[in-house]
């Protein structure tokens, strides 16, 4: 993840050096260079108003400070661009773990995940993910499979059960999605179960329809985290998808899915520094132990070989 972004940073760091080594930076000088650095990042899937942004922000940093030609001008570009994932890049306020133990100690009462996002995403293996998380971490969780209208969902969730040994609570497709979630919610009640994770239909932001059923689910079971599920190479679309859903729907964070494949990683900048929302999981492999919990510490590590 963020191999080309991080060598389109590496060549704009080193086109500055060699244009600079023999004098100040000027705004005009730093122009065409940072349009250049500009178009990359939005090759890269960076939104274009985040790439703007992230360009303003070097140049404030760079030719405000009017970097002499014996300042390390690479180490300035990487500060300036901590200091911009630090200030734009949410965390999650919550660690899901403790969140789940705490719940259960003052209320008795599962904590509730919604999931949620477009089709072909990877809701449902990024659902299996996260019940392995859970369970590795010493707790059982419910899945309850609320799609009751793409073909072959329900099956899917119950092989993942199965494989993971965890309980699922299913129902005939075209049933009330709703009364689903909210039947497993009272399982789980009943089972003393820490968690549940609800799995939904598919949906674009366009077909009411299926929103207001959504909506419906969310209303009648409550929840304590609703997680939008990101493809990481769907693009510029992801941005259109995060903001649709919040405003039509609304959610806490993202799971990010895909991001072993994502050689670009913008993406994950974009629908971040976007919407304000956090980034709380990454899928990163086929396996079920292929999930990683985000932080901004990684992010600037992965992204730039800081610690």
């Amino acid at each position: 993840m963020f191999s080309r972004l991080k060598k389109s940073i590496e060549s704009f760091s080193n086109s500055l050096v060699e244009k600079f080594k023999t004098k100040e930076i000027k705004p005009e000088d730093f122009d065409e260079i940072g349009n250049d650095f500009l178009l990359e990042l939005v090759e890269n899937d960076v939104a274009y108003s985040v790439a703007e942004e992230i360009i303003n922000t070097l140049k404030n940093t760079i030719i405000g400070k009017r970097v002499p030609k014996n300042s390390d001008i690479k180490e300035s570009i990487k500060e300036a661009l901590v200091d911009f994932i630090k200030k734009n890049i949410p965390e999650p306020d919550l660690d899901i773990i403790e969140a789940i133990k705490n719940k259960q100690a003052k209320e008795k009462k599962p904590f509730i995940i919604i999931f949620m996002g477009i089709n072909g995403v990877g809701k449902t293996t990024s659902i299996a993910k996260l019940a392995n998380y859970i369970k590795k971490n010493g707790m059982t969780p419910l899945i309850v499979a609320a799609d009751t209208f793409r073909a072959g969902s329900q099956e899917q969730l119950q092989v993942h059960a199965d494989r993971l040994g965890v309980p699922i609570i299913r129902a005939k497709y075209n049933s009330d999605p709703a009364s689903i979630a909210f039947d497993g919610i009272a399982y789980a009640e009943k089972k003393n179960i820490p968690v549940v994770l609800i799995d939904t239909a598919g949906r674009m932001h366009v077909d009411r329809d299926l929103i207001n059923e959504l909506k419906k689910i969310i209303d009648v079971v409550g929840y304590d985290l609703r997680l939008l599920v990101i493809d990481a190479l769907s693009g510029n679309d992801s941005v259109e998808q995060a903001i649709a859903y919040e405003k039509n729907v609304g959610y806490e964070g993202f799971f990010l899915t895909k991001s072993d494949a994502d050689t670009k990683g913008g993406v994950a900048l974009s629908i971040s520094v976007e919407t304000k929302k956090p980034i709380y999981f990454l899928g990163t492999g086929q396996n079920y132990d292929d999930i990683v919990p985000f932080n901004k510490e990684w992010l600037i590590k992965t992204l730039l070989g800081e610690k």
